[in-house]
C-alpha cells in the first residue's frame, strides 16, 4: 500500500514510454516487502517519501529540496551532492537524501558481478535508486543519509576498488566513447587516454580549486557518440589527415542495391532505391565529392571528415590511416551565458601515450590561464568569449589557423592582430573567402 497519494505523478505513467515514476514505485514496493531480508541502513520507506515530496513539488509548482551546506567524505571536496528536504516532518525518509557520484570505468565496460556488487551496496546503504549514467558520465547513487556517506565510500574503495567521481568546481569525471574496443571508426584509444588523464589529475578531480566545473570528453571519431563537441570544456574528437579509403566495387554494390545503406539501420525507408547523388554527394557539407562514370572521388583537402558518407556506405568507405584527434575548447550548456559549441584550437595532434604533449601544451596552460583570470562560476567558454579567442592562443602558444574559423567575421570573439595578417587589414577579404570556397 502506497504511503502517499500521487495523482499528478501517476499521469507520468500513462504515456507509451517507460516512466521513472514506475521505477521508484517498484523500488518502494520491494523495500516495503523486503523479501531478500536486507538490513537497510537508511529509512526503509525513503522511496515512498521521495514520491511524496515530488508530488508536493508538482502540486506547488516549486521544488522542496534545499541547499543545506557542504557535505562530503573525508579528504574529498567533490563526489557528493548534498540534498535536504524542506519538509522533513512530512517526509522523514528523505529529510537528507544525498547523491553520490561514482567514477565510471573507461568505455563504461562492466562485469555482471561488479554491477551486482554496487547494486547490493546501494540497496543496503542507500535508496537502491541509480542513474546509469549522469550527463558527466558517472554512476549516480540517488539518495542516502549523512552517516552512510563514509560507509559507502569505504566499501567502494576497499571492496570494489572503485573511486568517487567529480562534483563541484573541479575536474569532472572524464568520459569517453567505446573507442577501439568495439568501433572500427575510432581514430585513437579513447579508453586509454581517458583512464590515463583520470589517474594523472586526481587532485584536480577530488579537491575543487577551479572557478567552476571542467570536463574532458573523448570521441573516437567525428560521429561524437558522447557529444564532446557540445558538452566538454576540452573535447577530443578523433580524425585523420590522409585520404578516406574507397572500395569502388563496394560503391557499385550500394548503387546497384546489393548492400543496404546506413548498415540497414533505416529499415522501412520509403523514399525508393538508394540514390548516391541525393543521399551522399548532395549532402556533403563541403561539396568535396563527385560520382562520375561509376567512380567515386573525394577531394581530401576540402573534406571536413563529417562521417556522413562513411555512415551511409560503411562497406565502401573507411577512415584514413594517419590518425589522431582534433581538440575543441569551450563547449557548455547555458550557465552565465548561453550554450556554446567547442571552438577548434588544435586541428590535428597525435594521441600517443603517455600523452605528455597534450598535457603540457594544451591542458595545463589553459588551466593556468582560466584559474588566474576566470570569475567565480565562469566556464572556460565564457572566459574565451570575454577575453577573446586570441588570448587563448597566446596562453597556449598555438598559432592562428584558418581552420579555426569558417570565414572571417563569422565568430564574434576571434580577433586578428595586424602583424598576423599578411599585407595588413587592407588585404582583400576575398582571399580569405577563396580559402573556404565550397
Amino acid at each position: 500500500m502506497a504511503k502517499h497519494e500521487t495523482p499528478l505523478l501517476d499521469q507520468l505513467e500513462t504515456g507509451p514510454w517507460p516512466s521513472f515514476v514506475t521505477d521508484i514505485k517498484r523500488e518502494a514496493e520491494s523495500r516495503a516487502k523486503n523479501e531478500r531480508n536486507i538490513e537497510y541502513q537508511i529509512p526503509q520507506d525513503c522511496c515512498d517519501d521521495l514520491l511524496g515530496v515530488l508530488e508536493l513539488s508538482f502540486k506547488h509548482g516549486r521544488t522542496h529540496w534545499k541547499h543545506g551546506g557542504i557535505v562530503g567524505v573525508f579528504g574529498y571536496g567533490g563526489g557528493v551532492i548534498g540534498r535536504y528536504c524542506d519538509q522533513p516532518e512530512m517526509f522523514p525518509g528523505v529529510a537528507h537524501f544525498h547523491t553520490m557520484r561514482v567514477s565510471q570505468p573507461a568505455g563504461k565496460f562492466y562485469t555482471t558481478k561488479y554491477l551486482e556488487e554496487i547494486c547490493d551496496l546501494w540497496e543496503r546503504r542507500g535508496s537502491g535508486l541509480t542513474n546509469m549514467h549522469g550527463s558527466t558520465g558517472d554512476i549516480i547513487f540517488l539518495g542516502t543519509t549523512t552517516p552512510q556517506l563514509e560507509e559507502v565510500f569505504w566499501e567502494l574503495g576497499h571492496n570494489l576498488n572503485q573511486d568517487l567521481g567529480g562534483s563541484g568546481s573541479n575536474l569532472r569525471t572524464p568520459s569517453d566513447c567505446i573507442g577501439q574496443a568495439r568501433c572500427e571508426w575510432s581514430c585513437f584509444d579513447t579508453q586509454d587516454i581517458c583512464h590515463d588523464l583520470t589517474n594523472e589529475y586526481q587532485d584536480e578531480l577530488h579537491r575543487p580549486a577551479f572557478p567552476y566545473k571542467f570536463k574532458f570528453k573523448f570521441d573516437g571519431c567525428p560521429n561524437c557518440c558522447v557529444a564532446s563537441i557540445a558538452r566538454a570544456d576540452l573535447a577530443f574528437v578523433g580524425t585523420w589527415r590522409d585520404d578516406i579509403k574507397i572500395d569502388q566495387e563496394a560503391v557499385q554494390g550500394y548503387v546497384n542495391g546489393e548492400f543496404p545503406p546506413n548498415g540497414g539501420s533505416h529499415a522501412g525507408r520509403d523514399w525508393g532505391p538508394f540514390d548516391i547523388q541525393k543521399e551522399v554527394i548532395d549532402l556533403c557539407p563541403t561539396g568535396c565529392m563527385r560520382y562520375e562514370d561509376g567512380k567515386l572521388e573525394i577531394n581530401t583537402p576540402e573534406c571536413y571528415r563529417c562521417m556522413h558518407c562513411i555512415n551511409v556506405m560503411p562497406r565502401a568507405l573507411r577512415i584514413g590511416d594517419d590518425r589522431g584527434c582534433s581538440i575543441f575548447a569551450g563547449a557548455k550548456a547555458p550557465i552565465l551565458d548561453g550554450a556554446q559549441m567547442g571552438s577548434l584550437i588544435v586541428p590535428f595532434i597525435k594521441v600517443e601515450a603517455p600523452y605528455d604533449e597534450i598535457k603540457e601544451t594544451v591542458i595545463e596552460p589553459i588551466w593556468d590561464w582560466w584559474m588566474e583570470e576566470g570569475k567565480n562560476r565562469e566556464r572556460l567558454g565564457e572566459l574565451m568569449k570575454r577575453q577573446g579567442f586570441q588570448k587563448l592562443l597566446e596562453v597556449t602558444g598555438f598559432k592562428p589557423d584558418p581552420r579555426m574559423v569558417q570565414e572571417p567575421r563569422t565568430n564574434p570573439y576571434i580577433f586578428w592582430k595586424e602583424d598576423e595578417v599578411p599585407g595588413g587589414f587592407d588585404r582583400d577579404i576575398n582571399e580569405f573567402r577563396k580559402y573556404h570556397q565550397r
